[in-house]
């Protein structure tokens, strides 16, 4: 099975601290909330994955849709093209150059259902007090946030993941560290806030797509 991972947050902050300070417990759930205010968005992407035992990074880029609470989708661009989606129920693989398709049932103890949660939470916060340690701080230019991972089931899917928020509550920028060491450095632009059509998070597989399910299910 393919690693499944994306790590991406979208933000809007209302904390007010002074640059370099951490920001007290009330200040930080008041920045949660508000960042669980966001229900959609749409954004362009750079990734940058350092592997350990590779000499250069592997570089992608595309663009991700996400709507509250479980949905998304991921367009991968250039020579090895993928698109993930999932629509709260099912999670889909398409390999367009490959013609191929995995299918991943979710929920009823479903092993990816750890791997959507860390998902989910990274891209709108929802419910991260109970799995996570969540700390942030005031910049000059935004907002440095830190999560570590409290239980055994998010510990492994990764070891941290910090976010770099800008002046304007955007992120810009997420830097995940995986139990192996390697690291995911993402980067974002032209992020939209507009209502997601429903179809976006819907996938059939074109005609002659060989579909697979590697869970058996």
């Amino acid at each position: 099975m393919r690693t499944i991972l994306l790590p991406m947050v979208f933000v809007l902050s209302m904390a007010c601290v002074a640059p370099g300070a951490a920001l007290s417990g009330d200040e930080l759930k008041n920045l949660l909330a508000s960042i669980r205010q966001n229900r959609s968005t749409q954004a362009d992407f750079q990734e940058q994955r350092v592997i350990r035992l590779m000499k250069n990074p592997v570089t992608s880029s595309g663009t991700v849709w996400f709507q509250t609470p479980n949905k998304f989708r991921r367009e991968v661009k250039g020579k090895s093209p993928s698109v993930t989606v999932s629509d709260g129920r099912d999670l889909w693989i398409y390999y367009p150059s490959f013609k191929s398709a995995e299918r991943y049932p979710l929920g009823k103890g479903s092993p990816l259902d750890v791997t959507v949660a860390a998902i989910n939470s990274a891209l709108n916060l929802e419910n991260i007090e109970g799995s996570f340690n969540v700390t942030a701080t005031k910049t000059n230019t935004g907002h440095e946030l830190q999560l570590l991972p409290r239980t055994a089931a998010m510990k492994r899917v990764f070891q941290k993941l910090d976010l770099r928020i800008n002046n304007d509550f955007r992120v810009e920028r997420t830097d995940m560290l995986l139990p192996n060491g390697d690291r995911i450095v993402t980067t974002y632009s032209n992020q939209k806030r507009a209502a997601i059509p429903p179809g976006t998070f819907e996938f059939k597989p074109p005609p002659g797509t060989e579909v697979t399910t590697p869970l058996g299910r």
